[in-house]
């Protein structure tokens, strides 16, 4: 499975990055603007997008419906919690929404699993 991730923390993007690699996943590019994502998206068209909800300035949200065009599954991440941006995600192109502390291989691909036939069903996984 192919990915892509946006986010404005050039840290955080490094130590996702590796991380996911570690366990099999291929990070085939990162972005930390919208206009780096849309970009990234185009060229690269990736099977997954993991997507910051906040980019600073910019809505990890309006990234989101932007680059889902060109992705194959968006997923949603973010150190806060869920329930504080439940209505958003929900109305969000998004297959799903991760956690940063959550993220892993497993649980994108999870994610995009629970997603595949189940249109309009938003997967938040416990």
């Amino acid at each position: 499975m192919q990915c892509v991730i946006i986010d404005d923390s050039e840290p955080f993007l490094n130590v996702a990055r590796s991380m996911l690699q570690r366990q099999g996943m291929t990070v085939i590019g990162v972005a930390v603007n919208g206009t780096e994502a849309l970009r990234t998206a185009r060229e690269l068209c990736p099977d997954v997008a993991l997507v910051d909800i906040s980019l600073g300035a910019e809505s990890g949200f309006d990234v989101g419906r932007q680059i889902s065009p060109h992705v194959g599954n968006v997923i949603l991440i973010s150190s806060n919690d869920p329930d504080d941006y439940a209505e958003l995600i929900a109305d969000s192109p998004a297959v799903g929404f991760l956690g940063k502390a959550k993220l892993s291989a497993q649980a994108i691909e999870r994610l995009v699993t629970q997603s595949s036939g189940r249109a309009g069903r938003l997967a938040v996984p416990s």
